[in-house]
């Protein structure tokens, strides 16, 4: 017989409504303004590692709100949040549901130290005396493997990703994100807000990227990992036109190296930023996860009313 019922339990639906409450006061005593974009528009995003949704003759379901956020800081919005529906072609799983709740917000004027102060803080209310520490990813990722990502050779880092299980023909970067993942992630304090900076600048992704006390570039982003889980990822925004319409073009490439779904650069975003996109700072978190991590599970099904399989 098939089971009707959700997967969440009735405490787990009402601890979701306190953290989104927890969430909107949190926003509202700091001035910063709750918009909406749209959830299905012309274009997706580029990044070779995110697969969007196809809805033919209408364009795509977004897989984050953030070309559309960007665009409403260079038309003037000042400080914004958004809390919405996001939607990933093939990630289900455990910890992953092609749809799923996600909440980013975008700070004009803050750097990344101040960005992240902010999570820390937004962290404090929703997992109450929780320490945090700092790693660079450089020094984190040498003390667990034994290699400097970003000086070992590519020989090195695949003949170590593949002594711990990784798939024949990987490259540098996907050696790094896999030992990365199986890796350093695993050796983190679970009980500590792990706040990991300063990635290799081929994981920029849509970050601006400076050059280290060593002259190796790095990317303005960071990420925070709670309980054995990714809770936030952030950058140090992009604003440079010609430089994202460089990203857009590399990743086409890599897409179509991939055997991926080519992507057409968004004109608007380009657009957006040739106009003035303000010095900001921004972050995603995935909803799910914030509650996952409150309440101890490590089945994305416990916090969500109705995941693919029942939906």
């Amino acid at each position: 017989m098939t089971d009707w019922r959700p997967t969440a339990s009735l405490e787990a639906i009402k601890a979701r409504a306190g953290l989104l409450s927890t969430v909107r006061a949190f926003f509202a005593a700091r001035g910063v303004l709750e918009v909406e974009t749209p959830q299905l528009a012309r274009h997706g995003v580029s990044d070779p590692h995110i697969q969007c949704i196809p809805v033919p003759g209408h364009g795509y379901l977004q897989s984050s709100p953030e070309y559309h956020m960007k665009r409403l800081l260079a038309a003037g919005s000042g400080p914004i949040y958004q809390i919405c529906k996001a939607y990933r072609d093939g990630e289900a799983g455990a910890r992953h549901n092609p749809e799923f709740t996600m909440l980013e917000w975008y700070r004009p004027g803050f750097d990344l130290s101040a960005l992240i102060n902010e999570c820390l803080t937004l962290f404090g209310e929703l997992f109450p005396g929780a320490p945090s520490r700092s790693y660079r990813f450089r020094d984190l990722f040498s003390d667990v493997t034994g290699l400097d990502p970003l000086t070992a050779s590519d020989s090195e880092l695949v003949t170590l990703a593949e002594s711990h299980g990784a798939p024949d023909g990987l490259n540098k970067s996907a050696a790094v994100d896999y030992l990365m993942a199986t890796r350093v992630e695993p050796a983190l304090p679970t009980g500590q807000l792990s706040v990991v900076t300063d990635f290799p600048g081929w994981a920029a992704a849509l970050a601006e990227t400076r050059f280290d006390e060593d002259g190796l570039e790095v990317a303005h982003r960071f990420e925070i990992y709670y309980r054995g889980m990714e809770l936030a990822n952030g950058y140090q925004e992009l604003t440079d036109a010609a430089e994202q319409s460089r990203r857009f073009k590399r990743d086409s490439e890599l897409r179509g190296a991939q055997g991926l779904s080519p992507m057409a650069a968004d004109a608007l975003l380009l657009a957006a930023l040739e106009h003035g996109l303000p010095a900001c700072s921004g972050v995603a978190m995935g909803v799910e996860r914030l509650l996952m991590a409150q309440r101890y599970s490590d089945q994305i099904a416990d916090v969500m009313t109705f995941p693919q399989h029942r939906a």
